[in-house]
């Protein structure tokens, strides 16, 4: 979310970022924020004009009163109810005016920091460093083939149940998974003092607008209960029409409009923990010396990616449901840059210790996510593909996420001001999994546990 102050103060600075992000009509939407400005700003003085005179008329009326003078109390009661319908007028603009600018601000994305490369997308991404030797020999198995025929990985019977970009891992795959995970988690909490946390996977609204999920990416969201309109001016909504769920007490809820009952407390399935952790400080000031704050959970994931039909339908990379470790981090605004590089090391750290070959891509203006104003990327080698696939991202979001969800600190001296917020994943699970089976897998079909791991495997030193 942007400080309108700001906008109003360097109209110049938001065209230029808003271009630099692939807002063409930037000039356009800067104008018309400034008018709906304007024109809020303008009803705010009208309205606090009109009560101001009321409030002094109502006054009066008594005193005339008092003086018997009665002809003076009508004409000031009659002046009072004009300046009761010049509020109310205000009041509806304001209120009108309002929604609509705060539904624009909402809708806008983060602005890029100085030192982010310009480039409309990946293409423009520039690799900052590198680390490990990709796999030398024959061309790996990809990962897909290599589960399925180890009989550890089903993605038939997970797409009867479930549908497409579903799994079933099996046997020594399953637990190999669960070992990645735990690993993580291991790793980012003794040995990075993060903190562990367990948070909802269920959310409101309000939790998905304050980290910039909504409204803008609502079709990319599963939720669990009835279908909503999600207005932008965030903790807002309402029942649009039902879905077919079935309500607490088993009324099946039908597609056919027959039997509805509403469900009117729907929640959304978090697509990434970072909803739930960074909003721990929602509405919060956070006393200086608290920060930073560190945290960290290994969660399921829900994302429906309704915009990326196409891509990395098969196999594990792009799934609907995957387990994620995510490392968030609050701090105060002159630490955050700070903060962003430790964060990405603790990322790598990970890759590191499972030595699998990656590079950092500091990502351009236009390939970098919705609330972020500066990105990493990690990219991992995947033998299959000859080539670096994404396995982590590590975002610093300035203030734009705690303007949303008015997170706060204090210094000893001085009045509260908006925290920096930073997310990055540490790491993908899934991916993590596809990289090792792809990177440690031999001839004869196996694939060997990374020396990393073998304490969280029961002995067993390959799987397959």
């Amino acid at each position: 979310m942007h400080d309108i102050r700001a906008i109003r103060d360097n109209p110049e600075r938001f065209v230029a970022g808003w271009l630099s992000r692939g807002v063409a009509e930037a000039g356009g939407l800067v104008a018309d924020i400034l008018r709906l400005d304007g024109e809020l700003r303008r009803a705010q003085t009208t309205g606090q004009d009109a009560l101001a005179k009321r409030n002094a008329a109502s006054k009066l009326i008594g005193a005339a009163m008092g003086r018997k003078d009665m002809e003076e109390a009508d004409r000031l009661k009659a002046e009072v109810e004009a300046l009761k319908g010049d509020i109310a007028a205000a009041a509806e603009v304001e209120a009108t005016v309002g929604k609509e600018l705060r539904g624009i601000l909402a809708a806008q994305k983060n602005l890029a920091a100085d030192d982010v490369p310009d480039g409309e997308d990946e293409a423009g991404n520039v690799e900052t460093a590198r680390w490990g030797t990709p796999r030398a020999g024959a061309p790996a198995k990809d990962h897909a083939d290599l589960g399925e025929a180890m009989g550890l990985l089903d993605f038939e019977a997970a797409a009867k149940m479930s549908g497409a970009r579903f799994a079933v891992l099996k046997g020594g795959l399953a637990r190999l998974e669960r070992a990645v995970g735990q690993f993580m988690l291991d790793v980012q909490t003794t040995e990075h003092g993060y903190l562990e946390v367990n948070p909802p996977y269920l959310v409101r609204d309000e939790a998905m607008f304050g980290t910039g999920q909504l409204p803008k990416f609502a079709t990319d969201l599963f939720s669990a209960g009835a279908l909503r309109e999600i207005y932008p001016t965030g903790p807002t909504d309402v029942l649009a029409e039902l879905t077919g769920f079935s309500t607490a007490d088993g009324d099946v809820v039908g597609l056919d409009g027959q039997g509805y009952r509403p469900i009117t407390d729907a929640r959304w399935l978090i697509p990434t923990a970072e909803v739930s952790l960074t909003n721990l400080v929602r509405e919060m000031i956070t006393p200086e010396e608290e920060l930073p704050l560190r945290l960290t959970a290994l969660t399921p994931c829900f994302r429906a990616e309704a915009g990326s039909a196409g891509r990395d339908t098969r196999g594990l990379i792009r799934q609907h449901q995957f387990h994620k470790v995510e490392l968030v981090s609050i701090t105060t605004p002159d630490k955050s840059d700070e903060e962003h590089e430790r964060m990405t090391t603790c990322a790598e750290a990970v890759l590191r210790k499972l030595e699998l070959p990656y590079r950092r891509m500091l990502l351009c203006k236009g390939d970098m996510g919705f609330s972020a104003k500066k990105t990493f990327d990690l990219e991992v080698w995947l033998p299959s593909q000859a080539a670096y696939r994404e396995i982590s991202s590590v975002s610093n979001c300035g203030d734009f996420q705690a303007r949303r969800m008015d997170a706060r600190f204090k210094r000893k001296e001085g009045k509260p001001e908006f925290v920096h917020t930073l997310n990055g994943s540490g790491l993908a699970v899934g991916r993590t999994l596809v990289a090792i089976m792809e990177n440690y897998q031999d001839e004869g079909g196996r694939i060997a546990v990374p020396a990393a791991l073998l304490p969280y495997m029961g002995g067993a030193t390959h799987v397959g």
